[in-house]
């Protein structure tokens, strides 16, 4: 099979997206070389050279670690071209000009090599336009590419061809963004903004509209249509500040220019209030002030009536905010048939966006499919809109949605199509179905893309209607208790999966992967711990310990606390390997299980570190261990017999400030995860990549690690340590508390009292981070943070 490799990728144009762009294809170990304009004063690259540094102060971070910017090379259209013929592909990422763009394609168009794919990053121009001007025999490799912003954290990528792009160059272009840059593709149309901004702006424009139809405040539409409405938690008008108001006019005003024949054209008109805000230069979060103002501490938002901004903080009114909890049917139907304001205003968007996309789904995407996913990893809704109406009982909602046509309650007069009611859908009861999502244009259901990327894919996200297994209730059940499944999918590698709240670990959980171990090394080649969401393990269950610490004292804990460390160690020296597959928070307890299997498999937002200083307490499940144990083989690599304590050092700092690495990236460099272990850019590649490891392991005969004793830091690292950390709290920089709690964790990492390079074993640290872990639960400071954070679910300083 021939392959597409992407050796290197250039992306031209270093402004907001370009860099953010170029930050990501680092982050995924893709190369990359960022263009842009000669600085008309100093250096050539000045303008990149700003732009790159400007990546390591931007919030939320584009890069997986601030340094890796220096991964970007650097370039210029006057000095550089020729390093475009080294590139496979070519992301063209400059503003929304359709002058300058086609001006740039005529500048590259000689030094695009034979093969490469070249990509516009436009949020809504006609590739079909741009590509006119491009050579004959770059136009089969040609189409768009919108990433949507931060490309980091955002999963859409739309993916648009034009009537010459070879489908080939798309199928490959898919293949690459999926696996190796981790996004999840939509195939969209070329109809001005796509799918996402399309339907999700017009949806934004619709909400506005009725919005002050109903005379709510902005924070009273983003309450109610945030998190308690299944979307973004940042709603509507907060949404709107966030984007950049400038930016959402821009996007408006491309379905102004080219949908004249829309029969929503009205509602694309900018409203007053947003072009006053524009005008003003209040154009949201970037400019300080939009929709809301930060005034100290404090969040006003603008009033409407007056233009002044106000005091802020309206919520959804209770008896709104039961309705929103009930399943979708009886949602939708109490909010259809109440009298509340909020009410009418929640039937009234959902109702508009329900019509919007079934009078465009024939133009805009292929399927019903490519919205509903657009919504979601585009607009960050829990459920895209034929979803939602699916689930809420399709022939009702469509029979409600005409009556309020009909009756010309709607933003449009333009009626639902005949699809809707007759038909396959209608006899399906909704869009989706297990033979595929229903095509307008085409007038049958669609399977989705058979590209061999998805088979990396045992549990794509699946939409409602579709039919699709539920990851824990699929392959072959081994074994279950409460809060873990053990199975199979494959008959080789057996999966364990805790399904408890946040997969904390608790007495119930440790029984279970203890069975799991167990029966891996009886009949399969192999484990892994892997979950189907976004949490390996945020700890240890403090709150299941709390009934025996209530009845025995801290002296009850201290077994549970040896069953859990014995847990940790039966991983480590299991006879197979056992593999963590890591995506979202590993904390704690879930740091000190990844760091004790025999390889980590790591989604590329993974977010790992040992917490527990925060309520108190310090890592009792042997991640102490760890760190002094890794401490002791940095030093001795390459028989280099080195100063353990400067290897120890950092490993000590990370757990005595509760430091998070925020990237998997970021995990590799505090030691959490190892140069050997292997991160993974798409979420939903993480069970095959992590069963494909523990079978290469165990095919290549897999060896436990032998016990072996190690040398620590002793009683001279702990004398160095508390010398800095008594300056530390002297200076006010640390409490007395927390001098304390680094003081045990230091006794722990560096051996306790004994002389320097003394052999210790595991067990024996083991023991030392168990008596210090029960001291503090009978210590009244780490009472008062352990108390805090169940009650607040924030970390007490005390």
């Amino acid at each position: 099979m021939s392959r597409f490799q992407v050796r290197k990728v250039a992306v031209l144009g270093a402004g907001v997206m370009g860099a953010q762009i170029a930050a990501h294809l680092v982050n995924v170990k893709v190369p990359v070389v960022l263009f842009d304009l000669p600085a008309k004063e100093g250096p050539k690259n000045g303008i990149v050279t700003k732009a790159v540094e400007g990546l390591k102060k931007l919030k939320p971070a584009p890069l997986g670690v601030a340094e890796n910017a220096a991964l970007i090379q650097q370039a210029n259209y006057e000095e550089h071209l020729e390093l475009l013929k080294d590139c496979d592909l070519i992301i063209e990422a400059i503003a929304e000009r359709m002058d300058w763009k086609l001006d740039l394609y005529t500048k590259i168009a000689p030094f695009v090599a034979p093969h490469a794919i070249v990509a516009s990053n436009t949020s809504g121009l006609s590739i079909t336009k741009l590509s006119e001007v491009l050579p004959e025999s770059i136009k089969p490799r040609f189409c768009g590419i919108h990433f949507f912003n931060p490309p980091r954290y955002m999963y859409l990528v739309e993916l648009i061809n034009t009537p010459t792009t070879n489908p080939e160059v798309i199928d490959q272009l898919e293949s690459f963004v999926t696996s190796a840059v981790g996004k999840g593709v939509v195939r969209a149309n070329d109809t001005p903004n796509f799918v996402a901004n399309r339907v999700g702006i017009a949806g934004m424009m619709a909400t506005m509209i009725e919005a002050e139809k109903f005379g709510l405040s902005v924070d009273v539409v983003d309450d109610l249509t945030g998190k308690k409405l299944g979307r973004a938690s940042s709603g509507t008008f907060r949404t709107a500040d966030v984007v950049g108001l400038d930016t959402m006019a821009h996007v408006v005003k491309t379905m102004q220019d080219n949908l004249k024949d829309d029969p929503f054209y009205s509602t694309y008109a900018t409203p007053k209030v947003l072009a006053g805000l524009i005008e003003k230069g209040a154009l949201g979060q970037k400019a300080g002030a939009g929709f809301y103002k930060k005034v100290g501490k404090d969040i006003q938002r603008l009033d409407f009536a007056t233009g002044e901004y106000v005091a802020g903080g309206g919520k959804a009114e209770e008896i709104v905010a039961r309705m929103l909890k009930k399943p979708a049917a009886d949602r939708i139907k109490l909010l259809r048939e109440s009298s509340n304001p909020q009410a009418q205003f929640l039937w009234s968007i959902l109702r508009d966006s329900f019509q919007y996309v079934a009078v465009h789904l024939d133009t805009v995407a292929d399927t019903a499919r490519e919205i509903d996913f657009a919504m979601r990893w585009g607009f960050g809704s829990q459920q895209g809109p034929f979803e939602l109406w699916q689930a809420a009982g399709w022939k009702q909602v469509a029979e409600w949605v005409k009556a309020d046509i009909d009756a010309g309650k709607t933003l449009s007069s333009a009626p639902l199509p005949a699809w809707v009611f007759e038909g396959p859908v209608a006899d399906n009861g909704g869009v989706h179905s297990k033979d595929g999502s229903w095509s307008a244009a085409e007038g049958k259901f669609k399977p989705r893309a058979k590209l061999p990327v998805y088979e990396r894919q045992a549990f794509p996200e699946a939409l409602v209607g579709e039919g699709a297994v539920e990851p824990l209730k699929a392959g072959t059940e081994e074994f279950k208790n409460e809060e873990v499944r053990v199975w199979s999918l494959d008959g080789e590698v057996l999966i364990a999966s805790i399904n408890a709240k946040l997969h904390l670990i608790s007495p119930t959980v440790t029984e279970g992967l203890l069975k799991a171990v167990e029966i891996a090394e009886a009949k399969y080649k192999g484990l892994v711990i892997w979950s189907p969401d976004d949490v390996f393990s945020a700890g240890a269950n403090l709150e299941a310990l709390m009934p025996v610490f209530m009845t025995k004292g801290a002296k009850g804990i201290a077994p549970e606390e040896k069953k859990l460390q014995d847990m940790m160690l039966r991983v480590r020296y299991a006879s197979v390997p056992v593999i963590a597959a890591m995506r979202g928070l590993a904390l704690g307890g879930g740091c000190e299980l990844a760091v004790h299997c025999a390889r980590r498999v790591a989604h590329m937002e993974s977010y790992v570190g040992l917490v527990e200083v925060g309520v108190g307490l310090i890592p009792g499940g042997g991640g102490l261990t760890y760190i002094a144990r890794r401490a002791a083989e940095m030093a001795s690599a390459g028989n280099a017999n080195a100063d353990i304590f400067a290897f120890l050092k950092d490993g000590f700092t990370n757990a005595a400030m509760a430091k998070v690495a925020t990237s998997a990236l970021e995990a590799q460099k505090l030691g959490y995860l190892l140069d050997s272990d292997i991160i993974v850019p798409n979420k939903d590649e993480l069970l095959y990549v992590a069963t494909a490891q523990a079978k290469a392991m165990a095919d290549s005969g897999y060896r436990a690690p032998l016990k072996a004793k190690f040398p620590v830091a002793g009683r001279s690292g702990i004398a160095t340590v508390k010398a800095q950390l008594a300056n530390m709290r002297d200076g006010g920089f640390i409490s007395a508390h927390d001098f304390h709690l680094a003081s045990l964790i230091a006794d722990v990492v560096c051996g306790g009292e004994v002389e320097a390079g003394s052999l210790v074993t595991e067990e024996y640290l083991m023991s030392l981070e168990r008596k210090h872990f029960c001291s503090l639960l009978e210590h009244p400071k780490t009472q008062e943070r352990i108390m805090g954070m169940l009650q607040t679910g924030k970390p007490v300083r005390n």
